[in-house]
């Protein structure tokens, strides 16, 4: 579990965007999820009681080394611990209801990580990293990083404008398209190329 954070990038694959009935932002879209929603692999995700339609979302999850204030993005591969998979479980009901994303976004649980942080990948290739999602077998999202608006380096560059990342901070990096809602019982696994496959149950209790 971070001691500090969860900094999230929103819309950051074009089709994803669209999907969801949106443009990309001309500027970087943040928000945070507490520490209090990280689980790891193998964790039950809780749905939340408040909402009937919560998605998945596979994305890429950068892990922290070094505390990052104002730094430029050739400066960010310094401050990298490394990398790993991560599901941005959203309460769709409430995010559509509401201007601010709380509800939809930081409930307990809502943010699986894992299996294991690799320390030795290249986020940067021109080919990118094939990142998928599916449930129970069934594929939902089939796509990769190349495919996103900016780069990882650029996006962790301007949070550290925004706020100082600590180290353990986790940084979110946003979703391709094929989200879709998961429901009780189900098994969700978010696959990253070089990295490995986060598996998670869905629970309603």
């Amino acid at each position: 579990t971070p001691r500090s954070k969860v900094v999230c990038v929103g819309k950051t694959y074009a089709a994803h965007a669209a999907e969801m009935g949106h443009e990309v932002p001309e500027q970087a879209l943040f928000f945070l999820k507490p520490n209090t929603a990280v689980v790891g692999p193998g964790d039950p995700v809780v749905l939340p009681s408040y909402s009937d339609e919560v998605s998945l979302e596979a994305e890429l999850a950068v892990v922290m080394k070094r505390m990052a204030k104002d730094i430029a993005p050739h400066q960010v591969a310094d401050h990298v611990l490394g990398y790993t998979c991560a599901n941005d479980l959203t309460a769709r009901d409430s995010q559509r209801a509401e201007n601010q994303w709380f509800r939809a976004k930081a409930f307990d649980t809502s943010c699986p990580v894992g299996p294991w942080i690799e320390t030795d990948l290249d986020v940067s290739a021109p080919a990118g990293l094939s990142i998928s999602s599916s449930v129970d077998g069934e594929v939902a999202q089939q796509g990769t990083t190349a495919d996103m608006v900016r780069s990882v380096a650029e996006l962790i560059a301007e949070i550290s404008s925004v706020v100082t990342l600590l180290p353990g901070d986790l940084v979110l990096t946003g979703t391709p398209a094929g989200v879709r809602a998961v429901p009780a019982g189900a098994t969700v696994d978010i696959t990253i190329e070089g990295i490995g496959t986060l598996s998670n149950p869905i629970v309603r209790r």
